[in-house]
């Protein structure tokens, strides 16, 4: 009787184990049947915490899949300072985001993620700096278009991974592209290459499952994730993670029969938040995405929102122009100059001045997308600057060497060719330029409270340097622009040979008056240092992006920089 009563006793245990172990295999997935296909990325660090990233890759479905998340002070993870259990469920498509808390400032931290067998590569990430800091590197990236047909390769982060030796990574946006396979990809070099997507992501994206589709199949590419891997990011969206050339109602890449913009945009950001490192700016609030991030006493960094946030739609030349009576200047003049157009939008607006109002930094920088110096040229250049044919070509040139001349003062130069450079308009309405009075409120709250600012760009493509100044002529900061990743920029736009794209470049910095710098021919990043005294950036170029070998151009390299203090806000090269 004693031993039957055990032998029952032991049966119920037993199967009540099974019982949870099936249980437990249907809420948490068998950890042996998982992999970590995507890397791991680490952002938004602050002086103690910071975001950690992974996805899980079930082979078959399953509702949570419990994963282990380990912080070490070293890579042998023989000093583990953070240890906890966090669940992926298909709700997140799988991904882990963790906000680790409690860590030292400015200190380098090692992480992996495990389920089960499986283990995640080794990641590194850095905590900001607190109190007196005496350098600050930022390695600056923008627009990454996957298919060589569009884009190509993404050498320029391998490279980043490699060699550049940096307190965090700035994307400035575009990190994905919407656009699907190109029409004729099949006979191009994409296709060639085996660099074009796959059947799962070859249409333009719309919808959650589409926009997480492609963020999937960007962080397949083992150079990204390398770069991933080897360095904090501080990320913030441009248009084309959600479409092309948006603002807050709509998108020049959206139209009606596509659904609902706003729509869109939410599946757009929802997937943003659950494939990027990021923390966002206020808790259940995910269209915020502009915040700040301190680097001691030397840097203070606000990451901005030129799109989604405030951005009024942009305005087109086309609009503007009358076959018959020509171009409209007055009403042009009236709504580009109106003191109620936005690109931040209000709220942005007044946070940002209020930031920087209170800012005891060395360096005021501002991370965002659009090219914040004024880019105005000829024209009569306006009409036709997208045709490189001889005749625009030639125009170009004339009008160049009019306005070389005028600087060297040369007493030959008559009131009308004057004229002619001196009425100018800016080319891309789609930046600051089309939005010039709010430009001059920030630049007005840079100048007023005597800070010593820098502006980090995107979106162009190409690499760019210019002074800011006033509508009253004050010089209040600098701006480094990075190249593109993979788009291409100009060059592409405007089908310039190498030779064409220098020579367009030299052009451009004699016919725009606040550029100091301009190369309008190859890809690259930026490497951005700060020190009590001075700021510069450092322009890195590789050679190709369609194909996988490749090589820096260090003959392209170029170095500008600014000395802090009024008076001195000036580019100068070195």
């Amino acid at each position: 009787m004693f031993l039957r009563k055990h032998l029952v006793h032991g049966s119920v245990v037993m199967l009540f184990a099974l019982l949870l172990f099936a249980i437990s295999l249907v809420l948490y997935g068998d950890s042996g049947l998982v992999s970590f296909e995507h890397g791991v990325a680490s952002g938004d660090p602050l002086d103690d915490r910071v975001i950690l990233w992974t996805r899980v890759t079930p082979q078959e479905s399953q509702r949570k899949i419990r994963v282990k998340v380990e912080v070490a002070s070293d890579k042998k993870f023989e000093s583990l300072v953070y240890s906890s259990v966090k669940s992926a469920t298909a709700r997140s498509d799988y991904t882990v985001k963790v906000d680790v808390e409690g860590l030292s400032a400015g200190t380098v931290y090692y992480y992996r993620f495990r389920s089960g067998d499986a283990a995640s590569v080794i990641g590194r990430t850095k905590t900001l700096p607190r109190g007196d800091v005496d350098s600050v590197r930022l390695a600056v990236f923008s627009c990454a278009n996957y298919p060589t047909s569009h884009g190509g390769y993404f050498n320029v982060y391998g490279h980043a991974a490699k060699t550049a030796d940096v307190d965090a990574v700035v994307h400035l946006g575009d990190y994905i592209y919407e656009y699907g396979k190109a029409p004729d990809s099949g006979n191009d070099n994409a296709g060639r290459t085996g660099r074009d997507f796959p059947e799962y992501s070859d249409k333009e994206i719309l919808t959650l499952d589409d926009y997480r589709g492609r963020y999937a199949l960007y962080r397949t590419d083992p150079q990204l994730q390398a770069l991933h891997a080897a360095h904090p990011f501080i990320t913030v969206w441009d248009d084309h993670e959600v479409a092309n050339d948006a603002y807050v109602g709509g998108a020049q890449n959206h139209n009606e029969g596509e659904g609902s913009f706003d729509a869109r945009k939410e599946a757009a950001l929802r997937a943003y938040y659950e494939w990027m490192p990021v923390r966002p700016a206020q808790e259940n609030d995910s269209g915020r995405v502009y915040r700040s991030f301190s680097f001691g006493n030397l840097v203070e960094l606000f990451m901005l929102d030129t799109r989604l946030a405030g951005r009024e739609k942009q305005l087109s030349y086309k609009d503007y122009f009358d076959p018959d009576t020509g171009f409209d200047a007055r009403r042009f003049r009236e709504d580009i100059g109106s003191a109620d157009r936005t690109l931040l939008g209000r709220d942005q607006l007044v946070w940002l001045q209020g930031k920087l109002a209170d800012s005891t930094a060395a360096w005021q920088v501002l991370g965002q997308q659009v090219l914040m110096g004024r880019m105005n040229i000829p024209a009569e250049i306006i009409p036709d600057l997208g045709k490189r044919t001889p005749q625009v070509a030639g125009l170009i040139n004339e009008l160049t060497e009019i306005k070389r001349q005028t600087l060297q003062d040369d007493p030959s130069v008559t009131q009308g060719e004057r004229g002619r450079i001196g009425t100018v308009l800016p080319y891309n309405l789609d930046a600051w330029d089309g939005y010039p009075a709010e430009r001059e409120a920030v630049l007005g709250a840079a100048y007023g409270g005597n800070k010593n600012l820098v502006v980090l760009a995107g979106d162009t493509h190409n690499g760019w340097a210019s002074n800011l100044r006033d509508l009253r002529g004050n010089q209040v900061g600098v701006e480094f622009a990075t190249p593109s990743v993979s788009s291409g920029g100009l060059e592409t736009y405007l089908k310039l040979e190498p030779q064409q794209a220098e020579e367009f470049a030299r052009d451009l910095e004699v016919l725009i008056d606040d550029l100091v710098y301009s190369n309008t021919k190859n890809r690259g990043y930026m490497i951005v240092s700060f020190t009590p005294e001075k700021a510069q950036s450092r322009w890195i170029y590789v050679d190709t992006v369609k194909r996988l070998e490749f090589r820096e151009l260090t003959s392209s390299e170029k170095t500008l920089g600014v000395l802090a203090g009024r008076g001195n806000r000036k580019l100068v090269s070195k």
